[in-house]
């Protein structure tokens, strides 16, 4: 049972790895060619319309999908139920938002979101849609197929972006963007789902599942208030282009860090769910991930650090060069969130809601002085402010993860220091060779600072023989089988 288990979730995790690295490299390209045909300020606009929509798509789904998962045998009723809430909401919202876009256009003196708005806002009901179905896909471990079809939505939400930003769309190619890759990736969901809304609505069962759901709704709405609410405040304290640089920066460092996430996170939720019973199993398994997750993060995030300048020269010229400071300090906040997402899942798993309440009510006392803080004095200042927040959850998420497994954090941080010393070592490397790199051309030069930086770490952990190794060559061997 263990080693099918086991079988599983390494299959799942390079599927889904395999899915995240191809959307990732799929989405900088669209990325790097609509943001060399469009202006900062659409990416300003869109950025301020996309923190309400995606602050919907979490009451939308009210923590429930993540209940479905944990829960033993779900029943079709509760399929059907849930379903039923998710469209109810979503069109709820829906008409809310519209009828607030007015306000919210005056307000930035941007009439361009009241006409934006009714479109984009169509992205909380197509996104209702697939729910469920994403749900069961996630609960029988189908994580190849659910590959196929976020990267089908991907592609053909790329194609729909650079069409519309080479007609000269500006931010419309952006909404069609977004419109396009959750309209594909619904209907695809429901073509290969094989549940077809059953059952029928049971108040009683979504009574019994609200306690829980509603708590892991509550904090995943103030985790993200906090994380994006400083979005708001350049908008509107600083300009449109000051929040089109710093969300340009977001957008790019978050593709790899938000790959990385929904790899390791949609499939090691629902395998730790199974084994939550089992101490040992559980703290092996978590430890296993945390090593994974830090030995893929790290070094990407900070070799993105290392060579930020040369990167967005090259890729999106000198127009967006003003995104490079912003860059290189959120980047920081990209090795810490990924593992910090990992202690949740602990205690999703085996904590109850309202010490994941109690939990969040700290750390978000602690964001919110950091914030009073940091948003008056600069956008800079914001992004460091942000990197501090990621270092204070990722503190307390796992310093309270441990109480649910036979673990130290001495342990944690002795499995964690190999990575951060062969990172550290790749830095300077890198960092060390780049002077001697001026008579390169651009292209030469970046490509020679990641050759440099790739064999460093590579060699390092062979050579050092650091336990990841192993663990990545079993999830190599996945992806050739």
């Amino acid at each position: 049972m263990a080693e099918q288990l086991r079988d599983k979730v390494t299959r799942g995790v390079a599927w889904s790895i395999a899915e995240k690295v191809g959307s990732m490299l799929l989405q900088m390209v669209v990325s790097i060619v609509v943001a060399r045909l469009l202006m900062p300020e659409d990416f300003g606009v869109l950025a301020i319309l996309t923190f309400f929509t995606a602050l919907g798509v979490v009451f939308v789904d009210s923590g429930f999908s993540q209940t479905l998962i944990r829960k033993s045998n779900p029943t079709d009723d509760d399929y059907k139920t849930v379903f039923v809430f998710n469209i109810v909401v979503s069109v709820a919202l829906y008409a809310i938002f519209v009828a607030l876009s007015p306000t919210l256009a005056a307000y930035y003196n941007l009439p361009v979101i009241a006409e934006i708005a009714p479109v984009l806002m169509l992205l909380l009901p197509l996104g209702a849609m697939g729910v469920i179905q994403n749900t069961i896909f996630a609960r029988q471990f189908r994580f190849a197929l659910l590959s196929r079809i976020n990267f089908a939505a991907s592609a053909v939400s790329g194609a729909v972006a650079i069409a519309m930003a080479l007609l000269s769309c500006g931010v419309w190619s952006l909404v069609g963007q977004r419109l396009s890759q959750m309209a594909v990736k619904s209907a695809l969901l429901w073509i290969y789902g094989s549940w077809r809304c059953e059952g029928s609505v049971n108040r009683s069962a979504l009574a019994s599942m609200s306690g829980f759901s509603f708590r892991l709704m509550g904090t995943d709405v103030i985790s993200y208030l906090y994380n994006n609410i400083s979005q708001l405040f350049i908008g509107k304290i600083y300009s449109a282009d000051s929040l089109g640089y710093f969300n340009q920066a977001q957008k790019l460092k978050e593709l790899p860090v938000t790959s990385a996430v929904q790899s390791f996170q949609s499939v090691t939720y629902p395998a730790l769910a199974s084994i939550k019973d089992n101490a040992e199993k559980l703290a092996d398994s978590y430890l296993r991930v945390m090593m994974i997750t830090a030995a893929v993060m790290t070094p990407v995030m900070v070799g993105m650090i290392a060579v930020a300048d040369d990167m967005f020269m090259l890729l999106l010229g000198e127009r967006w060069m003003p995104t490079v400071p912003y860059f290189k300090i959120l980047s920081l906040s990209g090795i810490f969130y990924p593992l910090s997402m990992i202690a949740y899942n602990i205690l999703k798993v085996g904590g109850e809601g309202f010490v994941i309440i109690r939990l969040e009510i700290i750390k978000k006392a602690i964001m919110t002085l950091i914030l009073v803080f940091a948003i008056p004095l600069s956008v800079e200042a914001i992004a460091w402010g942000l990197v501090a927040m990621s270092v204070a959850e990722f503190t307390l998420n796992i310093i309270a993860s441990l109480k649910y497994v036979q673990l130290t954090l001495w342990r944690v941080f002795r499995t964690l220091l190999p990575i951060l010393l062969l990172t550290a070592a790749m830095y300077c490397a890198v960092t060390f060779i780049t002077p001697y790199l001026a008579g390169f051309s651009l292209f030469m030069r970046f490509a020679t600072q990641i050759a440099v930086g790739v064999v460093v770490y590579a060699l390092g952990a062979i050579v050092f023989r650091v336990a990841f190794v192993r663990e990545m060559i079993e999830i190599l061997g996945s992806f050739r089988k």
